[in-house]
């Protein structure tokens, strides 16, 4: 038997679609192959604008026809709707998968932080539980500039300024709330 070939009669692409799907013909798939594989070619490099991507994404394409060939159902549709709408897919999911960046487990906002042993988090909420009593015995005012250094993290500079007070008086009064601090937590027990 003579091999069908381009020059014969057109053939009808539905039928080749459907004799591959249903008795895997290498014959039937290599007519459709040489009909739609330049059609799909053309149609990927129009959208991928690189001809490289456009013959591998062309090769999928063939690929999947012959893989899903079984699931063409010739009431539905156009063979060459059918196989461009499996081009187009395609492309789609190589243009997500270049725009995707790959997923690295050792990027830091993927690594989960270290959790602390239980002793030493306890240790820290009852150095806190003693820090907010020893500041409870400051007056108002030193609570104030102790946290707009150290918990807002302020230069003495900017709490002069934002404070109207001379950069002197800050730093003093700085210094006499660490000192009252520290007795403080010296009579409750050093937190050090």
């Amino acid at each position: 038997m003579r091999r069908p070939t381009e020059n014969d009669a057109k053939p009808n692409m539905a039928a080749l679609l459907v004799a591959v799907g249903a008795r895997r013909d290498v014959d039937a798939f290599e007519l459709l192959f040489r009909h739609f594989a330049p059609r799909v070619k053309a149609y990927m490099a129009r959208l991928a604008g690189d001809s490289q991507a456009a013959e591998e994404l062309m090769q999928e394409t063939m690929i999947a026809v012959w893989n899903k060939a079984d699931r063409f159902d010739p009431a539905k549709g156009a063979a060459s709707t059918w196989i461009f709408t499996i081009a187009r897919n395609l492309r789609v999911d190589a243009f997500r998968r270049d725009k995707r960046p790959e997923f690295d487990p050792n990027d830091p906002a993927f690594v989960p932080d270290d959790v602390a042993p239980a002793d030493e988090i306890f240790e820290a909420q009852e150095v806190s539980v003693q820090l907010h009593q020893a500041m409870a015995t400051l007056p108002d005012e030193q609570v104030a500039l102790l946290k707009l250094a150290f918990f807002e993290d302020h230069t003495h500079s900017f709490i002069a300024t934002s404070l109207n007070m001379p950069l002197g008086t800050v730093k003093s009064r700085l210094r006499l709330a660490f000192v009252k601090l520290r007795a403080a937590l010296d009579r409750n027990g050093d937190v050090s």
